[in-house]
């Protein structure tokens, strides 16, 4: 277990105004390794009034935080990425131990989601406003950027380093202090991270990290105290929506990036291997368990029969087992409750008419664990379609015309990703122009990209993270009004 010694004891504590230490009365819980169910270790456990105390903290490193200069904020991402890359290998062991992903995958994210430290290192020292003469003339209108001040990060399970990164990066760019609560099924990346930037020079104060199995109460809590003036979140609709609420009070800054129903449209002018392999990534990225994974198949009914054929092909021969073993292809789900939930929706679409090509049940054994599935011959208004796997099953329905693939990947509440596969340029103008999602990838399965924004509509939420507007985020706007003369 080479990733756990990223962490010595002391750092699976809270991390409070610059001091790891314990929760309130020692209270700690355990994290589990989803490949067998078993402890890999414990942590502490903040209490609401722990997590009070890390606010205490970011608000008392405003200040001073914001005052620091550009370029001294963008040394320390600087630094800090250069000391994840040195340990990229313990990281991604680290991840793939309590979140279940392989250890490559687990590489692949290490460099997805250090780049965002890069990246906004770089843009620390691009924070900008304006000067210009009033267009009536006589005065000078002159506008400064400032950082919002003390924010509240809420992350999930699925991604534990690059959905820290892609918020603690711009936050620090840009000025911020931060409490971060991290997903209680995967705390230990956090911790590791916010080690790495202590070791970096960030001052005390600017990050603080609760792991909490309280994430309801401490939330609520943080956001009824009007010290706090943002919150980003990344997880489900239904639990952003009350944190959109609980914002309201306060008229907090939110970001949301929530749940997705992502098509992914095969037309008859496709290159059908191309699609394959993209489907494989769009899919199989982390095990299906992300925001942007694929999850209708929306194929031409000329080419259909040759898609689910080499997508069953492909799907079958992947190897299902612990993540961090040699020649493994797909590790396990994070819980219990997610191989149910996937078993179910597979249950119900054959049910409902759906054939199965390949996979289709969980297998035996300790672990949870699901067979890479291709489902065809799926009813359109099967919930496979409707509601998001978040596990790898790819299921398969076909369409005559454009226009019905066009209505009927927008026939859904999420608007987060897309996916389409076409060698017409005509028709990919009119799918940027007419698919209703915040991000569209024509010919690829893998569209985040530090450099770029990423975000949804509808019921995926709303702000982006990444890219020159995610830094935007972060900031406020002050307009100053001078004389001429």
């Amino acid at each position: 277990m080479t990733g756990l010694n990223l962490l010595a004891p002391h750092q699976r504590h809270l991390l409070v105004g610059g001091e790891w230490r314990e929760a309130d009365g020692g209270r700690r819980f355990d994290v589990l390794d989803p490949a067998d169910g078993s402890v890999l270790t414990d942590v502490a456990d903040a209490s609401v009034a722990d997590a009070v105390e890390a606010l205490d903290a970011a608000v008392a490193a405003q200040a001073d935080w914001a005052r620091t200069a550009p370029r001294e904020r963008g040394e320390i991402l600087r630094t800090a990425f250069g000391l994840i890359a040195d340990r990229a290998d313990d990281f991604a062991e680290l991840m793939s131990l309590e979140m279940g992903k392989t250890v490559a995958e687990a590489r692949g994210e290490v460099t997805y989601g250090n780049e965002f430290f890069r990246w906004y290192a770089e843009e620390a020292v691009r924070i900008h406003g304006r000067w210009m003469q009033a267009p009536a003339g006589g005065s000078r209108l002159l506008t400064i950027k400032k950082p919002v001040g003390p924010c509240l990060f809420v992350t999930p399970w699925n991604f534990p380093l690059a959905m820290g990164t892609r918020k603690i990066g711009p936050a620090i760019a840009a000025g911020c202090t931060m409490v971060v609560k991290p997903a209680e099924l995967t705390p230990l990346t956090m911790l590791a991270l916010a080690a790495v930037l202590e070791e970096a020079g960030l001052p005390k104060g600017v990050l603080n990290v609760v792991p909490t199995t309280q994430a309801a109460e401490v939330s609520k809590a943080l956001q009824a105290d009007d010290r706090l003036r943002k919150v980003s979140f990344t997880g489900s609709t239904a639990v952003g929506k009350v944190l959109v609420r609980q914002s309201a009070e306060q008229l907090q800054r939110v970001s949301m990036e929530l749940g997705g129903n992502a098509p992914f449209l095969v037309f008859e002018d496709a290159d059908v291997d191309a699609a394959v392999d993209g489907a494989m990534v769009a899919k199989m990225r982390n095990m299906g368990e992300a925001c942007t994974a694929a999850n209708r198949f929306l194929v031409h009914t000329s080419v259909a029969a040759e898609f689910a054929e080499k997508l069953g092909a492909r799907m079958g021969a992947l190897t299902v087992g612990r993540g961090q073993d040699s020649g493994v292809d797909v590790g396990p789900l994070i819980d219990e409750k997610a191989v149910e939930s996937v078993g179910q929706l597979v249950t119900d679409a054959v049910h409902d008419g759906a054939r199965v090509v390949t996979g289709g049940s969980a297998p035996d054994g300790p672990g949870y664990f699901f067979t890479p599935t291709v489902l065809v011959d799926v009813p359109v208004d099967s919930a496979i379609n409707t509601q998001e796997i978040f596990g790898p099953v790819a299921p398969i329905t076909t369409f005559e015309t454009e226009e019905e693939a066009i209505e009927r990947a927008n026939d859904t509440e999420y608007g987060l990703a897309s996916y389409a596969y076409t060698r017409d340029l005509a028709r990919t103008i009119r799918l940027a122009e007419t698919l209703d999602y915040g991000m569209v990838g024509i010919n690829t399965g893998l569209i985040s990209n530090p450099a770029a924004p990423f975000g949804g509509v509808k019921s995926s939420g709303f702000g982006r993270e990444g890219g020159f507007e995610g830094i935007e985020e972060y900031l406020e706007t002050t307009y100053v009004a001078l004389p001429a003369g």
